[in-house]
Formats: structure tokens, sequence, C-alpha cells
């Protein structure tokens, strides 16, 4: 039997799948191309098949382990997995996929809900959505500003920061004059394939074009595609300690339901991500070499905390603007 592509693992809908696991004392793992879970009988194994297209959920009880090759098989077909104690309950972690990544959450935890009613409290109105949208636009614009002009960053990737004056001056104007979230996009997309220019001339690299995920070839669209993933684990991160659903996005949220982790990552994706992959790809990193620097670098900036601290003021700023406007 040929093994279903990915890109059809979910074509059958979560309401119409027919099956919901309960494993206990096995192991789930990929075998032959297809997710199994594997029992002890005597000094035997014995191998099951899980039909994963048409599997809703899996929940793993007393005495079950996984792989992380099964939990990535899992994911792309959109199955929701459960760790539980015996007999199915309590439930102790569900999985939420997002992104072509697999997140555990616990779900005994409670968190503050104060910037969740913020978020909700102006996330309805499209005016809301807009103003936050701003803010977040102009906070990556501040640390692109802060980055690319550190000492640190300047010794090694001189780019020019008079036209970098330049472009974020001119940005900042196009986001206050936007009336709409597809403005805030294209202006996005323009200043990006700036910086691009930029750096491919301050580390005198040439025939650099932006790829789409996973179809570039050359090294520096490889670091950007595993740079950004790193930012969406912030991202995601960030939301999740705010309490923040991910769907809830200001900018990407037409078509992606985990969207807010790319609004969130978007803070910090030109201003790290960028310089750091570009760098990297003219000294020949290997991509733990790269990996290693970019992390190396999110902690240094403190990513993680101008992320949170950058959501907070977001949600408190734009409620109150939009209870102002109420009032």
């Amino acid at each position: 039997m040929k093994p279903i592509p990915a890109s059809e693992l979910k074509t059958i809908l979560h309401s119409k799948r027919a099956h919901i696991y309960y494993l206990e004392h096995c192991r789930v793992l990929v075998k032959g191309g297809r997710v199994e879970y594997v029992t002890q009988q005597g000094k035997q194994s014995a191998y099951w098949n899980i039909p994963i297209a048409n599997t809703t959920s899996i929940l793993l009880g007393t005495g079950t382990s996984i792989t992380q090759l099964a939990m990535r098989k899992l994911a792309q077909a959109g199955v929701l997995v459960g760790f539980c104690g015996g007999g199915g309950s309590p439930l102790f972690s569900a999985l939420e996929v997002d992104i072509d990544v697999a997140w555990m959450q616990p779900q005994s935890e409670y968190r503050a809900t104060q910037y969740l009613q913020q978020w909700v409290g102006f996330w309805f109105k499209p005016g809301g959505r807009l103003h936050a949208a701003k803010l977040l636009q102009n906070a990556r614009l501040d640390l692109l500003d802060k980055s690319w002009r550190s000492r640190t960053l300047v010794s090694t990737f001189p780019a020019d920061l008079a036209r970098l004056s330049t472009l974020i001056v001119d940005s900042r104007k196009r986001i206050g004059n936007a009336l709409e979230i597809d403005t805030l996009l294209q202006e996005e997309a323009r200043l990006t394939k700036s910086l691009y220019q930029m750096a491919c001339h301050a580390l005198k690299l040439s025939d650099f074009t932006r790829a789409k995920r996973g179809e570039g070839t050359d090294s520096a669209n490889a670091f950007l595609d595993h740079g950004n993933y790193l930012a969406y684990g912030l991202g995601a991160t960030t939301a999740w300690v705010l309490g923040l659903p991910h769907g809830l996005a200001v900018l990407h949220g037409k078509t992606r339901r985990g969207a807010l982790v790319f609004d969130l990552a978007d803070l910090i994706k030109d201003a790290l991500v960028l310089p750091q992959a570009f760098m990297s790809a003219q000294q020949g990193d290997s991509e733990q070499e790269f990996r290693s620097a970019l992390i190396t670098r999110f902690t240094n900036t403190e990513a993680l905390d101008f992320m949170i601290e950058t959501t907070q003021r977001i949600a408190a700023e734009t409620s109150a603007a939009m209870a102002e406007v109420l009032a």
C-alpha cells in the first residue's frame, strides 16, 4: 500500500473521521512510513497500524511513549494528541497544531485573563485591530533601528545606517497613513525587500531572491526559513504566556488560524533573524552554527521579554483607545 502524501492527510474533515484511540502500555512510532503502536507479547513485539488520515484524536495513557517523527506525522494529519491518566482521565496535556508545529499545552494551569479581556475588547472592532496592528509595526521598527545600530552588530554587519533611517522614517509615515490592514501588509513586504537589498550590499552578496518557504536552494533562504521558525516559537510562547488564542491576529488573520504567532514573530524577524541569516550565509556556517548564533542573539537582546512587554502594551493601549472612542 502506497503511503498517503502529507498534502492529502487532512482531506477527511474531523467531523467525518471515524476513530479516537486510547492507548496504554505501548510505544507510538513510525515504521515503514506509517504511524503504528507497538505492544509487547512475551519476547515478541506486535505492531498495529493507526490510520491517521481517518483519526480524530489519540489519548496516551499509562506506560506510553511517542517518538518525535510520529508527532510530526500526526501533526501533518491534524490529529489531536493528549496525555492522560489510566482509563482516559484526567487529561494532563493536549496538543495544539499551529503552523506545522505541535505545541503541548498543560491543561491544569490558571493564567491571568487580563490580557485576553483587553484583547477581545478591541479585536471585534476593525478600528481596534488596525490600531493594534499599527502599534505592532511601529514596535517592529523600534527594534529594527536599535538592533541594526548596536555595536555588536555594526562590527560584523556594516549596513548603511543613513539609508536605514530614511527607510524607517518613510515606513512610519506609511503606517500612520494606512486606512486598512492590507496597506500595512504591503508596507511590511516593501520594507523587508529593501532590507534584503541592504543586507546584500553590506555583506557584498549577489543574486539573492527571497524564495517561498522550503523552495530556496541557497543558504541565505534556508537560514531565513529556519530563523523564522525560531521566531514563531517565541511568538507562540508570547501568546501562550499572556493567554491569547493564536487565532486573534491583527495582521495575518484572514487565512491562517494561528496567525497571531506570525504577527508577534514579525516584531523580531527583520531586526534579528534577517542580519544573522545573511551573516551566516556569508560565513558558510552550518545549520547548527546558524541556529546557535541566532539563539544567542535572541538571548542577548532579550527578544522574548521585548515581545511579551510589547504585546502587553499593545493590549492595554488599544483597549484604552477603543474605550475612549465608545465613551
